[in-house]
Order: structure tokens, then sequence, then C-alpha cells
């Protein structure tokens, strides 16, 4: 048995695998994000650990014996600060906290040349920016820091007392050079930006450390089972769900969208929109058109709005395409593709005495599309024209919803069904480690054929395809998005 614990934004998830591929059992537990200021967004730690106990207790259950090793994904960019028994001296930076806005201008001062080896544009919420604002506005913090950690890298030195991460995380700091998988230690040097505090980068299947007897305790497994590096969790889970050849492509709609192109070497953006990071497989990376308001947007309207899930989908279907001329600007916080804008405004523009809440929803629908779309543009801007786009995640569920993405994207969608896949890709990635020499942060080497075949063969094939549909009421209203983001832009 393998055991994938993912770390995301807010819940911990936890999945046991056979050996085969099978899921046996998973379960996830919840915790807060707290914005103790507007534009921040921190969590406690220690909500991570004691998450991870009640999940895990809940899926290994009697198989604790049978358990083989760890493998760990978690959300990425954020950043923990902590001493060297892994101790948090404050709260976690993450993804989403717009705080580093003006740290940012120190990145810009140093040149286009200089930056190159991020291979990623400027973006707040990213480690490197949130611990340039931490050496301004937490100085003491700052200076007794021992470990600066992505999320899941924290976890892991809690299960094992040993400090690493991998390149699919390590290449999202805005502090790595992406194509060496190496930290940049030059750019950071000219940022007077500590190094010391950095893990050693070791192979994401590599061995990281095994498991302590205190941490064993707490999760109720057997002490010195080896624990896997793991991945990001777009990473894993594009292990998870079999994504590991070149060309793949992948839409996933949750709290925020992300379209996801697996290639075989670092293919540079050269309009700076869309970020490129390490896959989890060895020679490979991916590049990601990140969109943060998806989901997250929806379920905004859905509370003000006073509807069920069900209840606006099915009203906001009522209403014809373009919405009566209502057009929706979803951005409640900041965007990343293509706008790199950490503080845009939301709205709803072309508002009537005709329109209804159902308008309201509809409209709603259509922005979060038509901003996926343009990711989607972002993508292909770079040179990619991908074959087959795959829809995954569980913000697309709704067979409407997705008539409506394909639409948009003027594409045929094909919808595969992953439970979990960053749990299930960090599960994989314990399997895979079994195979290589047991010295902690040794380089993975295969000894012997992957047991159950290749992440590829176990994957799920799509399930459902959704032919997309010309819609002249569509494409009409995407334009008038288009034009409305830049216009109500120049005003504020």
């Amino acid at each position: 048995m393998f055991l994938g614990i993912d770390l995301g934004t807010s819940s911990l998830k936890a999945l046991l695998m056979s050996a085969d591929g099978t899921v046996i059992a998973e379960a996830s537990h919840p915790y807060p994000v707290n914005a103790p200021h507007p534009g921040w967004a921190e969590s406690d730690p220690q909500d991570w650990w004691n998450a991870g106990a009640i999940a895990v207790r809940k899926v290994v259950q009697s198989y604790a014996a049978q358990v083989q090793a760890i493998g760990l994904s978690g959300q990425m960019h954020g950043v923990v600060v902590c001493d060297g028994a892994g101790n948090p001296l404050r709260s976690a930076i993450l993804w989403a906290d717009g705080r580093s806005h003006y740290e940012l201008e120190h990145y810009r001062a140093l040149g286009t040349e200089a930056l190159r080896p991020l291979a990623n544009p400027l973006t707040v919420g990213m480690a490197g920016p949130s611990l340039l604002w931490l050496r301004q506005g937490e100085p003491e913090v700052y200076r007794m820091a021992r470990w600066a950690l992505q999320p899941k890298d924290w976890l892991r030195l809690r299960l094992t007392g040993q400090a690493a991460t991998e390149p699919s995380d390590a290449s999202g700091t805005l502090m790595a050079d992406v194509a060496a998988g190496t930290w940049a230690i030059a750019l950071l040097e000219a940022l007077h930006l500590r190094t010391d505090w950095l893990p050693p980068i070791v192979a994401s299947r590599a061995i990281a450390g095994t498991l302590t007897r205190s941490a064993a305790e707490h999760l109720g497994l057997p002490a010195d089972l080896p624990v896997v590096a793991g991945a990001a969790d777009t990473a894993a889970a594009l292990l998870g769900s079999g994504l590991t050849t070149a060309g793949d492509c992948q839409l996933t709609v949750g709290t925020g969208a992300q379209i996801t192109l697996v290639g075989d070497r670092p293919t540079l953006d050269p309009h700076g929109c869309t970020h490129l990071f390490h896959a989890a497989l060895p020679n490979q990376w991916y590049t990601l058109a990140a969109m943060q308001n998806a989901g997250l947007a929806l379920e905004w309207v859905r509370q003000l709005l006073g509807l069920s899930w069900a209840d606006l989908y099915d009203q906001a279907f009522t209403v014809e395409p373009g919405c009566d001329g209502l057009v929706c600007l979803p951005y409640l916080t900041g965007e990343r593709t293509p706008h790199l804008d950490p503080t845009p405004t939301g709205a709803w523009i072309g508002l009537g005495l005709h329109h209804t809440r159902a308008h309201l929803a509809r409209a709603t629908l259509e922005g979060v599309a038509f901003a996926i779309a343009q990711g989607f543009a972002a993508l292909q801007a770079t040179g990619a024209n991908p074959d087959t786009l795959y829809l995954a995640g569980g913000g697309s569920l709704h067979p409407q919803w997705r008539q409506l993405l394909a639409d948009v994207l003027q594409r045929p969608l094909h919808s595969v069904e992953t439970q979990s896949a960053s749990a299930k890709g960090a599960a994989l990635l314990a399997r895979l480690g079994i195979g290589q020499d047991r010295q902690i942060g040794e380089p993975w080497k295969e000894k012997q054929a992957i047991p159950g075949g290749s992440a590829t063969q176990i994957a799920p094939a799509p399930q459902i395809t959704i032919p997309n549909s010309p819609s002249p009421a569509l494409e009409t209203a995407h334009q008038r998005f288009a034009q409305l983001y830049p216009a109500v832009r120049s005003q504020l």
C-alpha cells in the first residue's frame, strides 16, 4: 500500500493506493484560510498538522502495517518560515496573498536578462516576493528563521526531521533557475535575499527522509517509513491523471482554473503571460495558464444570490447565450493569466430592468468561461496547439456548464473523472520511490519494473466527450468581455 497526502489550500486529503493503482480509501479534513488584513491570505501550519492526523487515520485504519511509503503533494507558491525543528515562527503566507505587490519592483529593477532563469512572470503570492516583504515587515522573524519552505516541504520536515524540496515546487517560488532545476543564487544575492534558509533540491521521487517515531504516532503509522519528496499539487495531479506525455493538455476547474500543457523541454513564453514549472517526472516540464477567479467567483455569486448550486445552474441556463447584453468581469481577487494584475475589479456591466437573478448567474458563468478562454489563448500564443483538451476538476461536473466551456473554447472537451488526482499522484511517487536507492536524497535509479505498470497505464480514460457548437451570441459577448476589462481597468 502507498499513502498519498495532498496539503491543499482549504483541506488536507489522504489517499491509500494499492500497488496496481487501485484507490483503497480516501479522506479529507478542512481548515480555515485567514485574512488578518485586506489582501492577505494565511494559514496556521498547526491546522495542517492536525488535519493530517485526522485524515490519515481515517484512510489507513487496519492497513497501517501494509503501508510501504508516503508521498506528498501540496499547494504551490506559499511559504512557511520555521526554526530547525519545523516550529513555525508565524502563519504561512499563501499563494492567494497580495501583500508583496510592491516587492515585485525589486525584481523588476534587476532587468529582463537577470530574470530570465526564473522563466515565469512576476506574481504576488510566490515565496520570493513574500520573503522580501518579510525582510521589511517582520525583520526579527526574517532573521530568526532557519528554513523557508513550501507548504508540503514544511509538512515533510515535521514528518521526517529532514528539510528538502524538489523541482516542481522550487520552480514556482521565483527563486529558482527553472531550466536547471537549481536555486538562482546569483539572482537572490542581487535581491539581498537570504539563501541559507533554502533547502536542498532532490528529485520528486527521491526518498527525502523516513517517518520519525513521534510523527508515526501522530499519524497512526509504523515508524521509519520512507517519505518521498513528492510534487507540487498541479504536477502531482498531472501524474495522477496519467498526463505524462508531451502534448497532453488539461483544463482543471476548481476554486481557480488551470490549463496545463506537458512538454519535454523548458519552453519560455515570449509574451510572459504563462508559467513554466517542472513536472513530477524527470526531464519534463509543463506550461500553465492560471486563472484565479473560477469557482471562487461562482461561489461568491451563489451565496450573494442565495442559491444552491443546483438552483444556480438551473436558473442560469434558462437564459439565452449572451445574457441579453449583460457581461460579468469575474475578477474578485488578483488575476494571473493573461493579465498579471494583483488588483483587478469585478463587475456586472450592461444591467437593465429586464435582467433577473438568473441573468446574473448566467453572466457570471459566461464571464468565468471567457476568462478561461483568454488563458487558453495565452497558452496558444506560446506556439502550442494541443490536439486534445481534457477536462477535470470538481468545478466542471454540471453538463450544461461543461457545454458552455466547450462552446466558448470552440473545441471539444474530453472529460476525465480522476478523484483526488494530486493525492493519487503523491501515492504514485511513493510507489516509484520504492524502486530507488534507500540513501536519503539519492537521485532516482530504477532497479526494476514499476509494480502495476506506468502511471499512464493506470490513468482513467476519458469518459465523456463534449462536442462544441458555434454560438454567434456567445462570440459577440466574448468580444465585449475582451474590450471591457481594459476599459474598466483604465478608470481605476
